[in-house]
């Protein structure tokens, strides 16, 4: 079964996900979506020889409404931003240390980073062991820091318990 499954939530994720971008639950998305969930997982298995082992899914899912409130803030502060005078702006870069050597937890910290408007993970320096990462807007660099360390690496931490 775990040769068809490696990934189990990841399937269910991906069919879930095709389904409500779709917003279709005919037969043939179904039939699809099914597809996706199994083909996907399947084909980048080879590319992670590691799994990770979620430690805490309450910590997750957390982080995941988080990650969900983040954006949609992120969003609106660049939008803001943006539409304002551009002297405004205060775009820097940073450098993030690592307190954790997960190499899930770090790949999905910059994810996160990355996904999170204003921001991009641009770099990580596994010898230095931090990510180097541009802020559109960083009025206090140490601040942007240590919410980055505090709001997703802490949970991330605790979710692979490392």
């Amino acid at each position: 079964m775990s040769r068809l499954f490696p990934h189990p939530l990841l399937s269910v994720a991906l069919a879930i996900v095709w389904i409500a971008l779709v917003r279709d639950a005919g037969p043939g998305h179904l039939i699809l979506a099914l597809l996706i969930g199994v083909g996907v997982p399947l084909f980048t298995v080879r590319f992670s020889p590691q799994t990770a082992h979620i430690v805490r899914a309450g910590a997750a899912l957390r982080l995941l409404l988080v990650v969900a409130w983040d954006v949609v803030l992120a969003n609106l502060a660049v939008a803001r931003l943006v539409v304002g005078p551009t002297a405004r702006l205060r775009p820097a870069f940073v450098e993030v240390p690592l307190d954790t050597r997960h190499p899930f937890a770090i790949g999905l910290l910059a994810s996160i980073i990355t996904m999170t408007p204003g921001t991009v993970s641009c770099a990580v320096d596994r010898e230095r062991c931090l990510i180097h990462v541009h802020v559109l807007d960083a009025a206090d660099p140490a601040a942007v820091v240590a919410d980055i360390k505090a709001r997703y690496e802490a949970p991330l931490k605790e979710i692979f318990g490392c």
